[in-house]
């Protein structure tokens, strides 16, 4: 038996024996050091670079523009669809599925604004890496306002084509309407022109063409509605970047009148210590000059005294 244990113990230490496993506390150590969580919550690959993060997030934020871009481009396409379309079913089923798209979209640009903004507001690294920083981040945010402005276009667009057909719907109702009152209908402001609208109604002759016309009048007002409301969140969003960039341009600012007042204070103390300097070597001149006429005096008194003290001899 002892034989045996021995052996037993020969084998483990040269490494024939049995494998003992891994523990699960060891186990766990690995699996946390090959995943890192990033700010989305995906796991991905750790990297002790900084810029690794950085290019992550520039990537992640080209990606999410792109996707952006293409809700844009659905946007368009399904207000063409609600423009076109004469199914009552279909123009609801438009409208639906348009306002869960513009929800979307509204949420994206939301965090890409949040995105972009967090980027411009983190610390710059010593070195070439605040240049690459600077330029990659003024690249997504100018890609990101020229989606903007491209949204902005597309319902700046649409809102006037919804115009037009209110206009033309009115002049169905009312083929003699003076330019007022068709800006009235248009506008809609404070509802009076959905009073003159119903009016108008009440006085024509073509009385179920007219009620088609005043029904399509009420939804494109609640489209034009719409856009106004997203118009203006758009508007609110480039007014938050811009003000960003002046804070960031006050900030440089400040910290280059603080560099140029350090600079002057330096130049300011050099001067005052060359004037130091100058006038510590005109006291040290003038104190020797002292100690020699002191010396001088010194001597002469010697000189007379010795005279007197002969002279008396």
């Amino acid at each position: 038996m002892a034989r045996d244990r021995l052996a037993a113990m020969r084998a483990q230490r040269q490494g024939t024996g049995p494998q003992s496993p891994t523990s699960p506390i060891e186990m766990a150590g690995l699996q946390s050091q090959d995943r890192i969580t990033n700010g989305n919550g995906a796991g991905s690959t750790p990297s002790s670079d900084p810029m690794a993060a950085f290019y992550s997030e520039i990537n992640g934020i080209l990606d999410t523009i792109r996707q952006f871009e293409d809700n844009v481009s659905r946007i368009s396409d399904l207000h063409s669809r609600t423009l076109n379309t004469m199914d009552d079913a279909l123009s609801q089923q438009n409208h639906a599925v348009l306002d869960e798209l513009v929800a979307d979209t509204r949420n994206i640009s939301n965090q890409l604004k949040t995105r972009i903004q967090d980027l411009e507001k983190q610390p710059a690294p010593p070195g070439q890496d605040a240049r690459i920083r600077k330029n990659q981040t003024s690249l997504v945010k100018t890609k990101f306002l020229e989606a903007l402005q491209s949204y902005q276009q597309v319902e700046q667009q649409y809102r006037a084509k919804y115009k037009q057909r209110v206009e033309r719907q009115f002049k169905i109702v009312k083929p003699d309407a003076t330019p007022d009152e068709v800006a009235a209908v248009v506008n809609d402001e404070s509802g009076a022109g959905s009073q003159l609208f119903s009016q108008a109604l009440m006085s024509s002759t073509r009385y179920g063409e007219s009620r088609a016309a005043y029904r399509e009048v009420q939804e494109r007002h609640e489209d034009i509605r719409k856009i106004e409301h997203t118009l203006a969140e758009l508007a609110q969003i480039f007014n938050d970047m811009n003000l960003l960039v002046v804070q960031q341009d006050d900030t440089i600012n400040a910290i280059e009148a603080s560099a140029g007042q350090v600079e002057h204070d330096t130049e300011a103390g050099l001067g005052h210590t060359e004037k130091a300097v100058k006038s510590a070597r005109a006291a040290r001149r003038k104190r020797w000059i002292c100690f020699f006429l002191f010396l001088t005096i010194l001597a002469i008194i010697g000189i007379i005294v010795g005279v007197t003290i002969g002279t008396r001899k």
